[in-house]
């Protein structure tokens, strides 16, 4: 964690929303792993660590152990939880059957909600693509956590968005201590947020459900094979293969929408953050990165050894990489907050 001492770290915290910080920065360094599972502060540790008095801190630390993200020890302070396998198999698969039941309620739309958004979402693509290319972890928790939380504002639904966000944080606090024993991840990360962006810009619903299933199921046996563990027991492994399973035999090939400079379905050039040697959609088996083959009579739809994601949404405030960064805006007011504390 940084250091708690310098003025600038002190400076940025400005007093009508200590609470919502404290408790973001707190959270972000669990999803990161740098606050491990096990670990065990005090109110009067955070607060000294912050600059802030024992309320704030005692409200942020309270905040997130009702969240579930801290245990409450007597007499002993909060402690980081630990999440087993079998938390993150509840944690995915309810995300899974959300997500899935999100897009099929957006299939029936004549548009996507919210088409302003859309430029945001791309320039969070931007940089959320950059850190999983570069592998850098800690970078890559803040950018995949804003642009999933453009992403998640798409889906109209605020309380959906929000409970994803929430699943999604503890399933970064379960795969961040794999992932930091993992030697190097430069290259071996999921990079395929333009290819979602693109699809929400053509409200082509079936290709995002595609794009999001591809980055699920990469997700899950990534993990499977970090921890040791058979991902086919998995209730919702057959829904994710089947929103990503390749067409039959002789079937029409499956047409990307078109981009914005009018090129055939599926060109990368003219899109932003397209990589030199992409071909049009599907992508093709071979040496560039991100490609994402079928292979052929394994029963595997990817090759883990090239391409690893971590399908993961940030948490719904925004909270700079490292403790808290630049000043922030206001927080809205939490309406969860009890009266009076």
């Amino acid at each position: 964690m940084p250091d708690p001492g310098t003025e600038e770290s002190r400076s940025a915290i400005h007093r009508n929303s200590l609470r919502e910080q404290i408790a973001g920065a707190l959270r972000e360094e669990m999803m990161a792993g740098r606050l491990a599972a096990g670990r065990n502060f005090t109110v009067r540790e955070i607060a000294e660590l912050y600059g802030v008095s024992a309320t704030p801190a005692r409200e942020a630390l309270v905040d997130l152990a009702a969240q579930g993200l801290l245990r409450t020890e007597h007499h002993r302070g909060f402690t980081v939880p630990e999440f087993g396998w079998d938390d993150f198999v509840e944690i995915f698969e309810t995300r899974t059957l959300l997500t899935d039941s999100a897009f099929r309620r957006l299939a029936g739309r004549a548009t996507l909600p919210d088409a302003a958004r859309l430029p945001q979402l791309r320039r969070r693509a931007d940089a959320a693509a950059r850190a999983a290319r570069a592998g850098q972890l800690d970078v890559m928790v803040g950018c995949d956590r804003r642009f999933w939380q453009e992403a998640g504002a798409l889906l109209g639904n605020r309380r959906i968005a929000d409970y994803l966000d929430w699943l999604r944080v503890q399933s970064w606090m379960f795969a961040a201590p794999y992932l930091r024993a993992t030697p190097d991840l430069a290259g071996r990360c999921w990079d395929g947020h333009h290819a979602f962006v693109d699809a929400v810009e053509e409200a082509d619903v079936a290709a995002a459900r595609r794009v999001v299933g591809e980055y699920n199921l990469i997700t899950v046996r990534l993990m499977a094979e970090l921890t040791g563990h058979d991902p086919e027991s998995l209730v919702v492994l057959p829904l994710l293969v089947e929103a990503v399973a390749p067409q039959q035999p002789g079937a029409a090939p499956a047409a990307r929408p078109a981009t914005r400079s009018g090129g055939r379905p599926g060109e990368a050039a003219g899109r932003p953050g397209a990589r030199s040697g992409d071909q049009a959609a599907p992508r093709q088996a071979g040496p560039s990165a991100g490609a994402r083959p079928a292979v052929p009579g394994t029963g595997r739809l990817f090759d883990l050894s090239r391409d690893v994601g971590l399908g993961l949404v940030p948490q719904p405030r925004s909270i700079p990489f490292s403790r808290f960064g630049p000043a922030l805006p206001p927080s809205e007011p939490d309406s969860r907050r009890t009266p009076g504390r």
